[in-house]
């Protein structure tokens, strides 16, 4: 048994986060956990809401609320939406927890300590339509690199490209849209990456087939230009973690908090420790996670996020955990695999929380359950490259798939033993050679899904998955027990038996993808027999001849032409103000 912990990229805090969020981070996380669960592993899956910075500050404003209890409502409203889409979560912990403020602290020390901790005299962007600093994310413009018009002061989610608030051409506040900007002096302490590039540059070397995507932005940021930039870790803010040293505030850092970027990694590490407080236990029980001095070598630690937050998983976290151990004291866990994906497009644009652009979580919800948007998005994952939601692509993904092919077979099987034998599961006769060959159809297929959900290959998983569901369609069509029924009822029986046991078999390994529907299978024949077909023949031989069963209602409706034009035309790309 492996000891896997698996983290996926938090969501924003300021809102419901859009599919394109979901499919690049969360849900392909989501299915390699339960996919390592299936297998006998102990996994740690964590992930939390990121909920420091201005745009939890302005959320709240605009909400007319305390930003502290802003936070704590949506990261409620975030929980329950993860638990609609089936998201396993071991915890689901929030960054402004205390874990988390006494960590980044601590952490920030032992980087001072080290001497990767400067402080600079630096020229910020002030708005005196604001009354403040714009921190770089509120401050938009033009990309000097790639003339995109939307560029964030930070860093240009077109090209990647790492940026600073004077480096945008023609820049405006995000709050309010004022150009009459100013630059003001004032200090931040920075973080020296650039004193570890060659360490950073030799580790990611280092790592064993890491994602073509990966490994190109994280290679692209530390070499281009004049390669990895030490990076600010304070802001002008208020809302977020203290600047504080040993309990005390950092001199001359009183007024400021830590940058959201600095801390929210970090998060990763408290929720483990919040997981452990809530469950009663010791620092022990997330220690042996995250040091190595505490058990976490035997660890295989896997990240999953879009690519724009790969520089600072790649770089910049790496940097604060292995800056932290300068004096080999404190050695924590570093990511052994980060699986980075594309964007998902959405209609001939982009989803986009900012624009309010696609389908959001809650409104995909409203109008199906989670497993339809699961399968669909996870068949579909922009792994090699961007993809893109239609709603003609959605109708067929869920009528081909999931009604047609998996539906179909548990309905016309359980149906048809319920006609001919009853609720009960029929003995019948010995297997022949057309059953001998689908055994071993699915034995390979089997296993050709195994290795791709092992390598998190997810749209070459979902295919050989949907592979088996055929190979059983297939199956029943040429076996025709409707016929054999007529003139040799054992034959039937039998055909009808190993047909019901192989559902069973489609319901544990499709519960990766589709957990609710694979419950509903498991439910609907009475068995609570989660055990991975290892061995196949036996697996299906798990329901024995007189076991009760019942029919289950519709997996999944089908969805036809005038509903899917209903919901094209409402979600037409530009997400209601509540």
């Amino acid at each position: 048994m492996a000891r896997i912990l698996i983290t996926s990229a938090l969501p924003y805090i300021n809102g419901i986060k859009h599919l394109g969020n979901l499919v690049g981070s969360q849900l392909p996380a989501d299915l390699y956990a339960r996919y390592m669960r299936a297998r006998g592993h102990e996994v740690m899956f964590i992930c939390a809401t990121d909920e420091h910075g201005t745009p939890a500050e302005l959320a709240a404003a605009k909400a007319g609320e305390e930003v502290s209890a802003y936070c704590a409502r949506m990261h409620a409203v975030q929980a329950e939406l993860a638990r609609g889409f089936g998201l396993s979560f071991d915890h689901f912990g929030r960054s402004s927890s205390p874990q988390n403020r006494d960590l980044t602290q601590h952490l920030a020390a032992r980087l001072a300590k080290a001497g990767l901790i400067e402080q600079v005299s630096e020229s910020q962007v002030y708005s005196p339509a604001d009354g403040r600093f714009l921190p770089d994310r509120y401050i938009t413009g033009t990309c000097p690199a790639c003339g995109y018009e939307n560029a964030r002061g930070d860093q240009c989610e077109n090209c990647t490209k790492q940026l600073d608030p004077t480096d945008l051409i023609n820049p405006r506040s995000a709050i309010s849209g004022a150009t009459d900007l100013e630059v003001r002096a004032t200090r931040h302490l920075f973080l020296r990456q650039s004193a570890l590039r060659a360490r950073l540059d030799a580790w990611i070397d280092s790592q064993q087939g890491w994602p073509v995507l990966t490994t190109s932005i994280a290679k692209k940021w530390l070499h281009d230009g004049d390669g990895l930039q030490d990076r600010g870790i304070t802001r002008d803010l208020d809302w977020g973690i203290p600047v504080q040293f040993d309990g005390a505030p950092w001199e001359g850092m009183e007024d400021k908090v830590f940058y959201v970027w600095f801390d929210a990694p970090i998060e990763y590490i408290a929720a483990t420790a919040e997981w452990a407080e809530a469950q009663g236990l010791s620092d022990a029980a997330w220690r042996r996670w995250w040091r190595t001095d505490a058990g976490a070598d035997d660890v295989r630690y896997v990240q999953f996020m879009g690519k724009d937050n790969v520089p600072f998983h790649t770089l910049s976290f790496p940097a604060t955990l292995i800056g932290a151990n300068f004096d080999g004291t404190e050695p924590w866990k570093l990511v052994d695999y980060i699986k980075s994906f594309n964007y998902l497009n959405y209609d001939g644009g982009q989803f986009s929380t900012s624009q309010g652009r696609g389908v959001f979580m809650d409104q995909a919800l409203e109008i199906l359950p989670g497993d339809y948007w699961r399968w669909w998005l996870l068949s579909h994952a922009p792994e090699s490259s961007d993809s893109e939601f239609t709603w003609e692509n959605f109708q067929a993904g869920v009528n081909k798939d999931l009604a047609d092919v998996l539906g179909n077979l548990v309905s016309r099987v359980t149906k048809f033993c319920r006609s001919k034998f009853g609720e009960t599961v029929p003995e019948g006769g010995a297997p022949g050679a057309r059953e001998a060959a689908l055994r071993a159809a699915l034995e390979g297929r089997l296993r050709a899904y195994e290795r791709h959900m092992e390598a998190m290959e997810v749209r070459k998983s979902a295919a050989e998955l949907r592979a088996l569901w055929v190979l059983g369609n297939e199956y029943l069509q040429e076996a025709a027990p409707w016929a054999a029924f007529k003139n040799d009822p054992a034959q039937a029986a039998m055909q009808i038996r190993l047909a019901l046991n192989l559902i069973r078999v489609y319901a544990v390994i499709s519960q990766p993808f589709i957990p609710d529907a694979a419950a509903r299978i498991m439910a609907a024949l009475g068995s609570g027999d989660w055990s991975w077909p290892d061995d196949l023949a036996g697996a299906l031989e798990v329901l024995p001849p007189g076991q009760g069963f019942m029919v289950p209602d519709v997996l999944f409706a089908k969805i036809g032409d005038e509903q899917r034009a209903e919901w094209a035309a409402r979600f037409s790309g530009q997400r209601a103000e509540a």
